[in-house]
């Protein structure tokens, strides 16, 4: 189910998404997640690409990185593939910027604990960029602002978010 634009989480300035986390968008974002079906993929990417507006003015894509102990106990990254893909039908550059520090994975914490449980430093150089982050859930915009707010210190110019899927508010279905 394609979903209406979630509320913009502090640090980015526009966020878009490309399916409710329920049904169908749950499975695909699961599975592409937890059990590498890079068949996803293609059809996650094109979904996330038709969501960002023709006049974005993004420069880069980028993505939120997961943690290294999550990268190496999968073999990869989805918010890195889904970003390259994206980036493939934009016709964007895409690269890493950002390192996500030590803490504890996301999955199955409160909103209190997801704002202050995770954090970025920015590796490379964004200044004056206006860079696409990708994602591939945003429950509540916690890991995106983290990452968006640690571009912005190392001044990129804008940062608008792009994500596989978004959790619906409870009571919303």
């Amino acid at each position: 189910m394609p979903v209406a634009d979630p509320p913009v989480p502090p640090g980015l300035d526009a966020l878009h998404g490309a399916l409710v986390y329920e049904g169908a968008g749950r499975l695909l974002v699961r599975g592409l997640k937890f059990h590498n079906a890079r068949s996803a993929v293609g059809w996650l990417a094109d979904a996330m690409a038709m969501r960002v507006p023709l006049d974005h003015g993004c420069e880069a894509v980028t993505w939120a990185p997961t943690s290294s102990a999550r990268r190496h106990d999968r073999g990869f990254d989805q918010a890195e593939v889904l970003a390259r893909a994206v980036a493939r039908r934009l016709g964007l550059p895409v690269g890493a910027t950002l390192r996500r520090r030590h803490g504890p994975a996301q999955t199955g914490r409160s909103a209190a604990e997801r704002r202050t449980s995770v954090a970025f430093c920015a590796h490379r150089r964004v200044e004056g960029r206006r860079l696409l982050l990708v994602d591939d859930v945003c429950t509540t915009g916690a890991t995106l602002s983290a990452a968006a707010l640690a571009l912005q210190a190392e001044g990129a110019a804008a940062v608008t978010g792009c994500v596989a899927a978004v959790t619906p508010a409870p009571g919303s279905g």
